[in-house]
Order: structure tokens, then C-alpha cells, then sequence
């Protein structure tokens, strides 16, 4: 048996609820609450609805539920159309540097759970073990730099994550790891040029396919017996895969706590220059101002400030990876609203104006302290000659520089709203915070449904 595998299934086996120390539940409610608020935000965009439409084709009493409705549908839909929702505006949580975003594997467990109606101490449970198995994973291989797209640690922390729920044996996990991680190798092509809605989709696909492998193996579906380590596995792949020590509670701290929130619903290493530009605008009128440098990690500047088409985006998609559109719509408006993404303000010259002003370039002192930091400097030069700058090092939302809970409710209430009337959103809200006490995770579904 693969060693690499067998290890994550004994650690998966062996992780207990009652084991978590509880500022881990927390900050796990906390990334629950963050994704599902996320989701209902995403509710009525195309991606979601189409999600939701494929879900609905197939309906079954052991099925899971799909935000706002209380029809049961097949769990592994059920994990794409949430996932699909929860991913869509790119407000989730993240590792920087290609770790992609780890609350991908929330909609997953929380399927499976509602599936065989799990307890919320079980799916807490489940998702902190999905966030180890994905950030172990992440620090494995980091498939990017492979040209391989960070999906993939969705797609195997899924399927552990739903495995632990289902109560997969540890032969059937080992089952459920192979086929995740030997049918789930996605492009970084997703993440690239002028950005698709298959950029916000792709996650919500390996959800899908983490839960469908787990299904699989419980009903004895078997997998590669070398997938990571033997010949023509994941290691031969990517070279010198090697698994990083899980958490223990004591010495090694549980990574889901080290995943940072994003404040503003943007492409992660746009948040401290978005920052940067909100410190600097009451400081100046926007049609003084004559050039904006923003000076930033290599990755910053390779993901969202490299490319043409960041310079000039056409859809949602792109806009919200492109870094000279964002900050100049920050310094026009002096705020910040994923409402700049919008088809109107996609075609608003002084935004495309203005980003012409601005230039991105990488500062090589501040890539070598990232990701450890997420630094950023932005000088911006005014017509008199003026020079404002601002620097920071963690924008707000970074694990060391954390949301409040009252920053993570209002982020939760105001994008919600968009689907859920107050009151709903009141119910659901207290549920979540609920999670670690409920008998029936199914609970958090039966506090959302606003549809048949």
C-alpha cells in the first residue's frame, strides 16, 4: 500500500472531535460561516443557477440539499452547486502562493453530512481534517508550479473530508485518496489570460468529484494501490513528494486556523493594495493624480499585474484578478464594492483610464519575504509632484491580523442578503455559530430554504 496514503488514512481514522481544542472549532465555525455567506452572495449569478439546474435533474430521499431548496439531490451534485456558490465571487478563504482557497472542501462535507444526517461536532470534525489533508497536500506539491491547477487539493481533501463523514474504514479511505488523487489533475490554464467562468466553477467540479470518490469506495470501488508514491504516481509527477507532519494539537498547530479570510470579495493578493489605496485616498483628488506604482511580491505581480488583459478586463472573471482595475476603481469610488465587477462598471472609462496610470512591478525584497508576509507598497505621484505612499505588511482578514467575529457576521449579513430576507439570515446565522451542538448538520439546510 502506498505509504503516503496510508498515513493520511490513519491520521483521518484516528481525528476525533473531542480532540479539537476549541479556538479550532471557532475559527472553523468562523470559515463556515465566511463560505456559506459567501455562497448565498453568489446565489443569483449564472454559474450558480447553472449549478443548480444540472443538480436538480436527479432527486433522492438519501440525497443532499441545495442552498434555498428542501428537495434532496444526488450529494455529489448537491457538493458542486454549493461548491459553485461558495467559490463563485472569490470571497473565500485562502493559502497565498498557489494554495488556492481550502473552504472549497466546506460545501463537500457539508453534503455528506446532510446526506446521512451527521452531527455538526462530526462535520467540524470532517472539515478541519479536510484543511489539514489540503494544505498538507499544498505544501507537497505545489501544483502550480507544475502548470497544474490548486483544484486538486480539493478534490482529495474532499474526499477524506466526506469519507470521515460517511464513516468510511480505513481500507475504504485509502480507496477514496487513490481515486481522488489519480483522477483529479486539473491546468493551471483555468487561472490564466482572460479568465472564464470556469475560474469560479473549477472548484465546485473537484468538490464534486471528491465526494463522488468517497461514494465509491464506500460502496467498494477500489483504487491505484501506488497513486502518490509508486511509478507513474503523483511523486513521479511533481518531483519529491514529501508529506508534511499533520497536526497534533500541541506542537503542530491544525492549519485550518493558519487559512486567512478575505475582507474584501477580490482576488487575495489584491487585499493590501486595496488596502493601501483606501489609506491614501482622502489624501488626494483622483484627477490630480499622475502615475500609481504599486510595488509587490513576485506572485502578486505574475498572478493579477502581469498580463495585458489585467490592464483592461471584459468579464467578472478577469476584473476581479486584475490588479490596475481594481485599485483604480478603489481610488474613484474611495471604497471598495464587489459591485465594481459589475457589466456597467466594466465598461466605465475612468476606471480603464486611470488604470492606464498605474504600473505593477515586482520588489524583489518583498518576494523574499513572502508568503510569510504579504508586503505592499503604492506610491502614488500627483501632478504637482506630490508623493503618497502607503505600506503594509498583513492586510486585514491575514491569520495574523485577523477579522473580528463582528467583521466576519457583517460580511456574512451584507452578502447574504442577497438571496435571504433578515430574519432568515438571523436563523441560519445563529445555527452556524451553533455548528459544534447541533444533532443534524441537515439543520443549517433546513435554515436556508426560501425555494420548493
Amino acid at each position: 500500500m502506498d505509504s503516503s496514503i496510508a498515513r493520511i488514512a490513519e491520521y483521518a481514522h484516528a481525528l476525533e472531535f473531542r480532540a479539537l481544542p476549541a479556538d479550532v472549532v471557532h475559527e472553523c465555525k468562523r470559515r463556515v460561516i465566511d463560505a456559506v455567506g459567501c455562497g448565498l452572495g453568489a446565489y443569483h449569478d449564472v454559474p450558480s443557477r447553472v449549478a443548480r439546474e444540472l443538480a436538480a435533474r436527479a432527486e433522492t430521499p438519501q440525497g443532499a440539499r441545495v442552498y434555498g431548496s428542501k428537495r434532496r439531490r444526488l450529494p455529489e451534485l448537491a457538493a458542486f452547486a454549493n461548491g459553485v456558490m461558495n467559490r463563485y465571487l472569490d470571497g473565500n478563504d485562502t493559502y497565498p502562493g498557489g494554495g488556492g482557497h481550502p473552504s472549497d472542501t466546506i460545501a463537500p462535507v457539508l453534503a455528506a453530512a446532510d446526506a446521512v444526517h451527521a452531527s455538526g461536532a462530526t462535520a467540524i470534525a470532517a472539515i478541519v481534517l479536510a484543511y489539514e489533508v489540503y494544505h498538507g497536500f499544498f505544501q507537497a506539491a505545489c501544483m502550480r508550479d507544475h502548470g497544474l491547477d490548486h483544484v486538486f487539493y480539493t478534490a482529495v481533501a474532499s474526499a477524506v473530508g466526506a469519507g470521515k463523514v460517511l464513516g468510511l474504514t480505513r481500507e475504504q479511505m485509502t480507496n477514496a485518496i487513490a481515486l481522488a488523487v489519480t483522477s483529479n489533475i486539473a491546468l493551471h490554464a483555468t487561472r490564466r489570460g482572460n479568465l472564464s467562468m470556469w475560474k469560479g466553477c473549477a472548484a465546485g467540479n473537484a468538490a464534486r468529484n471528491g465526494v463522488f470518490a468517497a461514494l465509491m469506495a464506500a460502496g467498494g470501488i477500489t483504487g491505484p494501490d501506488h497513486a502518490i508514491d509508486g511509478p507513474h504516481g503523483l511523486g513521479e509527477l511533481v518531483k519529491g513528494f514529501a508529506l508534511e507532519p499533520f497536526a497534533d494539537g500541541t506542537a503542530r498547530p491544525y492549519r485550518l486556523t493558519e487559512s486567512n479570510i478575505k475582507f474584501f470579495l477580490s482576488e487575495y493578493h489584491s487585499q493590501a493594495p486595496i488596502t493601501a489605496a483606501l489609506q491614501l485616498r482622502p489624501q488626494l483628488a483622483v484627477e490630480d493624480i499622475a502615475s500609481v506604482t504599486i510595488n509587490t511580491y513576485w506572485f502578486a505581480w505574475h498572478e493579477i499585474g502581469s498580463e495585458p488583459e489585467k490592464w483592461h478586463p471584459t468579464n467578472r472573471e478577469t476584473a476581479d484578478h486584475s490588479l490596475p482595475f481594481i485599485v483604480a476603481g478603489v481610488l474613484i469610488d474611495g471604497r471598495f464594492s464587489d459591485e465594481l465587477f459589475s457589466d456597467a462598471r466594466l465598461q466605465d472609462q475612468r476606471i480603464h483610464q486611470l488604470a492606464d496610470k498605474i504600473a505593477v512591478q515586482e520588489d524583489p525584497a518583498f518576494t523574499k519575504r513572502f508568503p510569510a508576509f504579504i508586503p505592499c507598497r503604492m506610491d502614488i505621484v500627483l501632478t504637482d509632484g506630490t508623493r503618497k505612499t502607503a505600506t503594509l505588511d498583513y492586510p486585514r482578514g491575514h491569520h495574523k491580523n485577523p477579522m473580528t467575529d463582528d467583521e466576519v457576521v457583517a460580511k456574512f449579513r451584507e452578502l447574504s442578503a442577497r438571496a435571504l430576507a433578515a430574519d432568515r439570515a438571523d436563523r441560519l446565522l445563529d445555527r452556524l455559530w451553533a455548528l459544534d451542538t447541533l444533532a443534524d448538520t441537515g439543520e443549517l439546510f433546513d435554515a436556508m430554504v426560501f425555494e420548493s
